[in-house]
């Protein structure tokens, strides 16, 4: 039978015990179902458990390995997906309480594509409010609460995707899906200690997700380790006629050899904005890069990289919830500041949001001609830990570490993943992000899991 160990175990080792048949996918999906509906609400985690999928999906995975039939890593594995992805018959509240019964009557293609490769969906998982997009401040922006920290119930686990780094850091599922338009996977991977990928732009079919901003959303994995993350980004990832902009290309997980020498880039930064613990974790990561590598100094171009994607993000935000907030719905938000905050968007000239196109066009470019040579731009995911759930975030948040590379990553939809590096002064998790080349999944992968054979801060996990 399942012990508590099997909380805090890697896709890679339950898929071994399943074909070992040390356990059952019936007995992960109860074990797993049972944590959910114990732990989850403590952590305002969950917005409904998925028991009945799950076991169906769960027995169907057992008869299949018993057959012989055996769908890849995530078969027979337990998830959790953030509450933005439409699933047939199940409520998607977009975290919101105006939309708590919200029926999207059709699967998203990524519920279809986990399915498909044998994953058992146990959970919705709680998440911001409208993914944030209406200028939430504090941690209570949520009708199912503010989302908990595993490590210290008294800090966020961050946002939009809240729900889904919880999840995974207090052993809830083995891995959640998340989504990121400007900072929503890589924070809360960050501030719970597991590891999270944002794909590039269109790696990902969007259809049946929230659309938040349409040409700069991204949907990713938050898993234990980066090998899961490429494996559960190996199930998720390719063209989808449903979504025109979702690559045309194939991508498969293929991770360069261990023995790979990698040539990584650093940003010219003022050291003073970090927590000194925050520092030392960074620096003491940098020392073990070089045994995987050489390090150069750089500064990215002189850019306006969060100014052209926060217009981008306002503009395409209020013309997706148009109607909503013409609508009484937008009042019975749950932060204060989320109840008026989209208004303001709708008043931004149309030639605004142009320029910011046009602008975006060149980052792009100069983005990818700086990172050209090189395999990463390494630098500390987040400047602190985790701050009081309790105090605005202007109070304690001092933002993304060298914000220029996040604004720029993002407006640029280029890939990064964030995997744990240690932790801060009150014993909570920091994080150590691989940012590549549009496209280049696999490269940022390899780093990761190379930096994940050296460390074992991965394999660190709150007392529950």
């Amino acid at each position: 039978m399942p012990t508590e160990s099997l909380a805090f175990a890697s896709i890679t080792d339950l898929g071994r015990r399943l074909r070992l048949r040390e356990v059952t996918a019936v007995q992960l999906a109860e074990f797993f179902l049972e944590r959910l509906n114990r732990l989850g609400p403590e952590y305002h985690a969950v917005v409904c458990t998925t028991s009945e999928t799950a076991l169906k999906q769960a027995d169907q995975a057992d008869q299949e390995l018993r057959l012989g039939q055996d769908r890849g890593p995530l078969h027979g594995i337990p998830f959790g997906v953030k509450d933005l992805l439409s699933t047939k018959g199940i409520p998607t509240t977009w975290g919101a309480a105006p939309l708590e019964t919200q029926l999207i009557d059709a699967d998203a293609t990524v519920i279809v594509r986990l399915r498909e490769a044998g994953a058992v969906l146990c959970a919705k998982l709680a998440m911001v409010e409208l993914a944030g997009g209406f200028g939430y401040r504090q941690a209570n922006a949520s009708f199912t609460g503010p989302g908990l920290n595993p490590w210290d119930k008294t800090c966020w686990s961050g946002g939009s995707s809240s729900g889904s780094g919880t999840a995974v850091g207090a052993g809830l599922v083995p891995f959640a899906i998340g989504s990121e338009t400007m900072g929503s996977i890589v924070t809360p991977s960050c501030y719970c200690g597991v590891s999270g990928l944002r794909p590039t732009y269109g790696r990902v079919s969007r259809h049946g997700a929230m659309a938040l901003s349409w040409t700069m959303d991204k949907i990713g994995p938050i898993c234990r380790t980066a090998e899961d993350c490429g494996w559960v980004l190996n199930a998720i990832a390719g063209s989808d006629p449903a979504d025109s902009t979702s690559l045309p290309e194939p991508w498969s997980f293929a991770p360069r050899p261990a023995e790979h020498r990698y040539r990584f880039a650093v940003l010219d930064f003022n050291r003073g904005q970090l927590q000194p613990e925050v520092l030392a974790n960074y620096e003491r990561s940098l020392e073990v890069l070089r045994t995987l590598g050489s390090i150069e100094t750089i500064r990215l171009p002189d850019l306006p990289y969060f100014l052209v994607g926060s217009t981008i993000v306002s503009c395409e935000m209020a013309a997706a919830f148009d109607q909503f907030l013409e609508s009484d719905a937008v009042w019975k938000l749950t932060a204060p500041e989320d109840r008026w905050g989209g208004f303001s968007n709708l008043m931004i000239p149309a030639k605004d949001y142009i320029h910011a196109l046009r602008i975006r066009g060149k980052i792009q470019r100069e983005i990818d001609a700086t990172l050209a040579p090189f395999d990463a731009i390494v630098t500390p995911t987040l400047n602190t830990e985790s701050g009081s759930i309790e105090r605005p975030f202007s109070t304690w948040a001092q933002g993304f570490v060298c914000s220029e590379l996040s604004g720029a990553a993002n407006v640029a939809g280029l890939p990064g993943i964030t995997v744990p590096n240690g932790f801060g002064p009150r014993g909570l998790p920091t994080g150590i992000e691989f940012t590549g080349r549009a496209f280049d999944e696999n490269q940022i992968l390899s780093i990761a899991k190379a930096y994940q054979q050296q460390t074992d801060w991965h394999t660190r996990h709150p007392p529950l």
